[in-house]
């Protein structure tokens, strides 16, 4: 398959993401406000989109809380700079399994829910994307898998489509398209999908290039794709991906390393996507031209 380059890029933020890594970095945003402002300084670095998990803010521990989505969200719309915002819906389907000998019951970490308390924060917050992980995975750590059902996928991505908010379809690998393009076939799903591919996640689809076009390949032609890889090759995906015909994600959620030895922070980042994509000859796209591309609407500060 030839490569189309794609010209008009946006760039996507994932501000601080569901992982351990609150202490091995003082740049990985805690509480609402840290988030928030963290998201803005992004937003104004060029980040046409924010995807945003919570932490609780003192210990950082990943969160579901409803307050504390609506705190980000209110301080998010507030401010005076543009942004399309993006919140997760993965958190909800983990499972922690006791061990080889004795995976039942569960244990510490486990955090199983229906399929509208999955959503409860999307409902509350209405933003214009939230991500849809459409698999199961080993993701990882040795007892713990990533659990999304066929059926909570339907029940998720029905309720994310009847709330007027696009649900960003998380791929991890081939398998995750195969079943995207079904839940799109029946309906579930707008056919316009937008798709984010995850590279590089152990243990999902490899960050080669190899395994790259593989996914690529696999996203039907009227779909909206953006890449991320985890780590080192962060940057390298920025320009694989926009070759390929995509957009790009960046962020603390995915890689804490502005360079050797030194610590990123959000914005720098998303300038130094901004960078490579200029460099290619391709454009930064705006908020607006996003939600005009995506068929987006722009929500009202305290909608």
């Amino acid at each position: 398959m030839p490569l189309t380059m794609n010209r008009d890029v946006f760039i996507t933020c994932a501000v601080t993401g569901s992982g351990g890594t609150q202490d091995r970095s003082p740049h990985v945003p805690r509480s609402p406000q840290e988030i928030a402002e963290s998201a803005i300084a992004a937003a104004k670095a060029g980040a046409a989109v924010v995807h945003c998990h919570v932490r609780d803010p003192e210990s950082g521990v990943p969160s579901r809380d409803l307050a504390l989505y609506r705190e980000v969200t209110d301080r998010i719309r507030d401010a005076e700079v543009d942004v399309v915002l993006n919140l997760t819906a993965g958190m909800g389907g983990d499972m922690v399994f006791g061990g080889v000998e004795s995976p039942l019951p569960t244990i510490a970490g486990t955090d199983m829910v229906g399929a509208s308390e999955r959503v409860a924060h999307v409902a509350e917050c209405l933003p214009e994307i939230c991500t849809l992980d459409c698999g199961t995975m080993n993701f990882a750590e040795a007892d713990y898998v990533m659990t999304n059902t066929p059926g909570m996928l339907t029940a998720m991505g029905r309720m994310m489509t009847e709330l007027g908010v696009k649900p960003e379809i998380e791929a991890f690998d081939t398998g995750h398209l195969w079943y995207a393009k079904q839940l799109v076939k029946d309906g579930v799903l707008e056919p316009n999908a937008l798709v984010q591919l995850c590279m590089g996640v152990p243990w999902g689809a490899p960050d080669d290039l190899n395994t790259f076009m593989a996914m690529v390949n696999n996203v039907p032609e009227d779909w909206t794709f953006s890449a991320f890889a985890l780590g080192r090759n962060q940057m390298a995906y920025v320009a694989a991906s926009v070759l390929a015909g995509g957009n790009v994600r960046v962020g603390l959620e995915d890689n804490l390393w502005l360079g050797k030895g030194e610590l990123a922070q959000n914005w720098q980042l998303v300038e130094r996507a901004g960078t490579i994509i200029e460099n290619m000859g391709a454009r930064v796209i705006t908020p607006a031209e996003v939600r005009e591309k995506l068929g987006l609407v722009k929500r009202a500060p305290h909608s």
